[in-house]
């Protein structure tokens, strides 16, 4: 009986395949879970429901519409003036003021806008295009939280992800794949999203739009803010991948996260609202919005006559960028480093 000598250097295990099967693979983990197909599903329809609402609340503008509004509005005018005439024939005038100051200016048809007169108002892409870009980044970002979180979470609940690990025992190539995964699906969300947004605004400019020339630089801004918008789903997204990587557990890191948004960060306004730039929803928002967010804190100091100082804190885009990416990555991170260490069960 002979033995045959292994050498030194042999592998223990069989290789792995490539990378790109576990992409493969974990893409299609990612679109067989059934929540996440019920998330889109839901979506979808949340998308059609808000365009079918949009097209009953607004209202094209025909000239007849657009004559009476515009009778109204001067209607409107004439009666202010009749009042500001009244006033400056009233002998009570102090003497210290002058009938301008007393009573105002006459008013004309530039002072009040047209739209106000105008029911159900027609819809305006110029005036409401930038909205829309920050109201759906929002809903995307909520949609992509739920999906990467319920991505990996359903990993650790059923348990599966021990048998992946049979298979690839390579840590930080599984979680390089499964972040992959998220980070591509938050990706493919967000653009669809704007995409979203443009499409139905675009329904609505056509149907029951005002028909007004768009201003300078509207698509630049519009365009910058939605692309702002998809790194914001991103970072949402694998917040949501990684916190649930953390806790291991679904419900937990949902808790976790209504815990920081509407308890922490609300006692934070409200204690110490000089921390508010740094406050995740304020970042959040302050990345979308075309000028970033303007943060009013009140110091306790004040003027001469007694009132309190207004300090205004600019929040810019790129600062915002940079913490909302640097939040992600060490939230990310830290549980990659966990997965790495700790046993999988």
């Amino acid at each position: 009986m002979t033995a045959v000598a292994t050498p030194p250097d042999a592998p223990t295990t069989a290789p792995a395949g490539r990378f790109g099967d576990l992409l493969r693979a974990e893409a299609h983990r990612f679109t067989a879970r059934r929540f996440i197909q019920v998330l889109l599903a839901l979506a979808v329809l949340g998308w059609l429901g808000v365009l079918v609402i949009g097209l009953t609340q607004y209202a094209a503008v025909s000239p007849e519409r657009l004559a009476a509004a515009q009778q109204q509005r001067q209607e409107q005018v004439d009666t202010s003036n009749a009042y500001r005439e009244q006033c400056l024939l009233d002998p009570g005038i102090p003497a210290d003021m002058t009938p301008e100051q007393w009573c105002g200016t006459p008013m004309t048809a530039e002072d009040l806008e047209l739209s106000w007169f105008l029911t159900p108002p027609p819809f305006s892409l110029g005036a409401d295009g930038a909205n829309g870009v920050l109201v759906f980044s929002a809903g995307a970002s909520v949609l992509v939280f739920l999906v990467g979180a319920t991505y990996v979470g359903a990993e650790w609940s059923s348990r599966s992800m021990s048998a992946l690990l049979f298979w690839e025992t390579r840590r930080p190539r599984v979680m390089g794949a499964k972040i992959a995964v998220a980070a591509a699906a938050a990706l493919l969300i967000g653009v669809v999203a704007q995409l979203s947004w443009l499409a139905m605004a675009g329904i609505w400019q056509a149907t029951v739009g005002d028909g007004a020339a768009l201003p300078d630089g509207f698509w630049s801004e519009v365009l910058s803010a939605q692309g702002r918008g998809v790194l914001l789903t991103v970072c949402a997204g694998l917040l949501g991948f990684g916190l649930t990587n953390l806790v291991r557990n679904t419900g937990a890191a949902l808790g976790i996260a209504f815990v920081v948004f509407a308890v922490l960060e609300t006692a934070v306004r409200v204690v110490q609202p000089a921390w508010q730039p740094w406050l995740l929803t304020n970042n959040a928002a302050a990345l979308v919005l075309p000028d970033g967010l303007t943060i009013y804190l009140y110091p306790q100091e004040y003027d001469a006559m007694g009132n309190q100082l207004v300090q205004e804190y600019q929040l810019g885009n790129l600062q915002a960028g940079v913490f909302m990416c640097v939040v992600t990555a060490v939230v990310v991170g830290v549980g990659v480093v966990l997965f790495n260490r700790r046993d999988v069960q």
